[in-house]
């Protein structure tokens, strides 16, 4: 048992092989996946694959990249698309310091569109962080203070202190297929600390293939090499592990039913 806690299963990529896809995730033990939003006129493409595939779930939000597209979006905006069952989460969102695609005052303030959607709905918090670590910290913790949210730092590679912060809320960190790669040790000896019902995993799909898929796309199924290693650093079984991270998906993102996992077997 293992869950894709992120993925992008929308993009361009996947559309010409996308059965093929699902199967082979299914057939390595994956059975459940959230396919995040990107941009929030993405969300419909979203929710097709999530009302063909019991098992898959979306969220809504925009991406900080994507950020000056959306200059007058607004938290109702993105409160008005969880409607839907298979809505469990707001994101992701974020800031990204490192390719700066938009304006950081305008991802800032998208940020902040976000966090109140997430405290409006109950609905957990995705975020995306790259060389933003203090400004991540001050923006969510003034957030959180005024009233607190749940949510998780998806495919982190942050450092100890933003991995501390984030305990600290409440967050969950997700491990990505970054921490197969060789130059991540320091990431690897963040993820060996963490409290472990803290910890989830993901593919990032289709960015980011773990050894020993590195260089090709990535996709739901690959998520299995990203939880071997983290048994691996951990010192743990990886059928423990699995069950651990599944668990604490679902803890998280309370809006995903049992249904879809016992679908997910009997179609």
């Amino acid at each position: 048992m293992l869950v894709d806690s992120h993925c992008h299963l929308a993009f361009n990529d996947f559309e010409e092989d996308i059965e093929e896809i699902i199967q082979r995730a299914k057939e390595n033990g994956v059975n459940m996946i959230l396919n995040a939003g990107n941009n929030i006129d993405e969300l419909d493409k979203q929710l097709e694959l999530s009302e063909k595939y019991p098992f898959i779930y979306a969220a809504v939000g925009v991406h900080p990249h994507n950020a000056q597209e959306y200059p007058n979006l607004t938290a109702a905006d993105l409160i008005s698309k969880t409607s839907h069952k298979k809505v469990i989460g707001i994101g992701e969102t974020g800031l990204d310091y490192y390719y700066d695609y938009a304006p950081r005052e305008m991802q800032i303030k998208l940020l902040n569109e976000h966090i109140i959607a997430a405290q409006e709905t109950g609905l957990p918090l995705i975020i995306h962080n790259r060389e933003s670590d203090e400004d991540m910290i001050a923006e969510l913790g003034r957030a959180y203070k005024k009233k607190p949210f749940s949510g998780v730092i998806h495919c982190f590679s942050s450092g100890q202190k933003l991995a501390d912060f984030a305990l600290e809320i409440g967050f969950y960190l997700s491990a990505s297929g970054m921490i197969t790669f060789n130059k991540c040790g320091e990431l690897r000896e963040i993820f060996a600390k963490l409290p472990i019902d803290r910890l989830l995993v993901e593919t990032d799909s289709p960015f980011l293939a773990p050894i020993p898929k590195r260089g090709r796309r990535n996709e739901p199924s690959f998520v299995k090499y990203t939880a071997e290693k983290l048994a691996q650093i951990r010192n743990m079984d990886f059928d423990k592990l699995a069950q651990i991270t599944s668990d604490n998906f679902c803890n998280l993102f309370r809006k995903a039913s049992d249904k879809g996992r016992r679908e997910y077997y009997h179609d």
